[in-house]
């Protein structure tokens, strides 16, 4: 078992160090650099050589790659994630700024997502076949197969321009958190919703049909167990642990669709100054950024491993048969 997660924690750490390498490799194919950026900004005009040699120089970008490269590697390694290259503010005084608001939106979606997901497919998968289930699989396709930001467009039109119930736009003031202002977060929070929990739901309700289906549930009935507790007891652990995984990419998608939402309702979070960074050619703040948000994803599809492998036997089986 602890060679098995140590081979997957492994991989993540493979993974991301190829992530850098790509983020870094597109930063570097980029036709422009920040100290183009920063002066045409402020110059607003084309900078001449000599300008651009000086700031590349100041901005320690007349290094070669591999070198500029390394030292990123090493310094976020120690948890330094350096300095932004279009402001000099520590990145990680940036990010944590930002992050928290992008954080807020995410906890509070998958706390809701995870049981709504479980819920509606167990109700659906343990009465396949009738209308409560043609009903919620119905709804689960219909809304998989438009994009999310469409949903959100429709609700700003609906509730907030029509209705007037809520806000059109999730402003918030520096310096505020978003629980002070919750009124802000249902929107974005509905919206991603709708997108992320259609698949999670078909999936749990295709597990719970098919354990339903087992001769071992058919036993139980015959011996006088049925109803919730048939379900909570039988069906629903069995059903559970085949669909973590889906589960798991719903919560990762949130990385995605966090970014897609926050532009939608113009919250104030981390994908805003992403773009700015990403346009301004601010490789520290990208960088770190990126490499930080495929952690996170790893780090999710790792619990998954683990609890996959807590609450289903066949899982435990087939890792240490991968050991041998």
């Amino acid at each position: 078992m602890i060679a098995y997660i140590a081979r997957r924690v492994g991989g993540g750490i493979g993974v991301l160090f190829a992530v850098a390498l790509v983020v870094f490799w597109l930063f570097e194919a980029l036709d422009s650099d920040a100290a183009t950026v920063l002066l045409s900004r402020d110059g607003g005009g084309d900078p001449t050589p000599e300008q651009l040699t000086a700031l590349r120089a100041e901005l320690g970008l007349d290094r070669p790659a591999p070198v500029r490269f390394a030292e990123w590697l090493f310094a976020f390694l120690q948890g330094d994630f350096g300095h932004s290259l279009i402001s000099g503010r520590p990145v990680s005084d940036v990010l944590l700024g930002r992050a928290t608001n992008s954080v807020t939106l995410a906890l509070l979606t998958a706390a809701l997502l995870i049981p709504l997901a479980l819920a509606l497919g167990l109700a659906a998968g343990a009465r396949a076949g009738t209308r409560t289930d043609r009903v919620i699989s119905a709804v689960a396709l219909a809304a998989e197969s438009v994009p999310s930001f469409v949903f959100g467009v429709l609700l700003v039109a609906t509730v907030s321009l029509s209705l007037h119930l809520l806000p059109a736009v999730s402003l918030l003031p520096t310096g505020m958190s978003a629980w002070q202002r919750p009124e802000i977060l249902v929107l974005p929070v509905t919206c991603l919703l709708i997108g992320l929990a259609p698949h999670p739901v078909r999936m749990v309700r295709a597990q719970t049909a098919e354990v339903m289906a087992g001769n071992y549930i058919r036993a139980a009935r015959l011996n006088g167990i049925g109803g919730l507790r048939l379900l909570l007891r039988h069906v629903a652990p069995n059903a559970v642990s085949a669909s973590i995984y889906p589960l798991a990419g719903s919560v990762v998608g949130l990385i995605g669709g966090v970014a897609v939402v926050e532009t939608l309702f113009n919250y104030p979070g981390l994908s805003q100054e992403l773009l700015r960074a990403i346009s301004a050619r601010d490789f520290p703040f990208v960088q770190s950024a990126a490499v930080l948000m495929a952690a996170v994803g790893i780090a999710i599809y790792l619990i998954a491993d683990l609890l996959t492998l807590l609450v289903s036997p066949r899982a435990r089986q087939l890792a240490l048969t991968e050991r041998a």
